[in-house]
């Protein structure tokens, strides 16, 4: 999740109360209806054994009718509305169609779901999914901006994407052309933007046009070039990708000395006083 200090009305974005808009994922309705089709396959064979159960146990004792509907009706209740309430906020939001599809149910704020959330989902899964085969839930999630079903606007819940491809960024290393102008060059510290900039050019320079890579290029060399003594005669981007790696080879550097340091004033901080008793 990406965050931005802009908030939107865009229904991906969540507005935390720092007024820090984080960029969410909807699972869509597609996955959504796989999610509730595994779901409703594990709910019905439930059902079923447990009517099966059921009538292995009337073969045996006496059962009336009265007690029969009521057992009947026990069953339903208990497959189709405690059990998933009970799993939802076991598995915080998760069920086994969701854990398939990678999503979890959460609140409108992001927070997880409790009992009400969890109830009200499930009283009403029961009509708008099971008693009208799907076609309310289908509808409504047609409709909504986040695939919300019906118990989902009530309950004030939605599905969330979890199962996110992970991004790794690349780590380039100074160009092996400016190995020997990187022993003696000198990189002052670059403006944060700027920095960003460049590293956000590097990220996505296999990405770029000719054209845009050289232009792009030419001017954040420009704008780093005052931070650069002395400047190397390489192209563009070869430029940008030796001052990067110079830089972050700095700042680990730093931050080594810095935890060496911390290493060797931690007894001291965590020690007791001279002659204190150590209790």
């Amino acid at each position: 999740m990406t965050s931005s200090a802009q908030s939107t009305t865009d229904p991906r974005e969540l507005v935390t109360g720092e007024a820090v808009a984080l960029d969410v994922r909807a699972a869509s309705f597609v996955l959504r209806a796989a999610g509730a089709a595994i779901d409703l396959v594990v709910h019905v064979g439930f059902a079923l054994l447990l009517g099966y159960l059921l009538f292995l146990a009337a073969e045996f004792v006496d059962i009336d009718e009265a007690a029969f509907q009521a057992a009947v009706i026990s069953i339903i209740v208990v497959s189709f509305i405690v059990v998933p309430t009970a799993v939802e906020l076991a598995m915080r939001g998760r069920s086994l169609g969701k854990l398939a599809i990678g999503a979890r149910v959460v609140r409108l704020d992001g927070g997880a779901i409790g009992f009400r959330h969890a109830f009200i989902r499930s009283l009403v899964g029961f009509f708008e999914i099971y008693m009208t085969i799907g076609g309310v839930a289908a509808l409504v999630g047609l409709l909504s901006d986040r695939s919300q079903r019906l118990g989902d606007l009530l309950a004030g819940t939605y599905a969330q994407h979890e199962r996110v491809p992970r991004v790794i960024t690349p780590v380039y290393g100074v160009p092996p052309e400016l190995q020997g102008w990187a022993t003696t060059a000198d990189v002052a510290r670059l403006p944060d933007r700027l920095a960003r900039r460049i590293a956000q050019y590097l990220q996505q320079v296999a990405r770029l046009s000719p054209a845009a890579r050289e232009r792009l290029g030419r001017e954040l060399a420009a704008e780093a070039a005052p931070y650069v003594s002395p400047l190397p005669n390489v192209a563009p981007d070869t430029f940008l990708f030796a001052v990067a790696a110079m830089r972050r080879e700095r700042e680990f550097r730093k931050l080594t000395l810095e935890r060496e340091r911390l290493d060797l004033l931690r007894p001291t901080l965590d020690g007791t006083p001279h002659h204190f008793p150590d209790r």
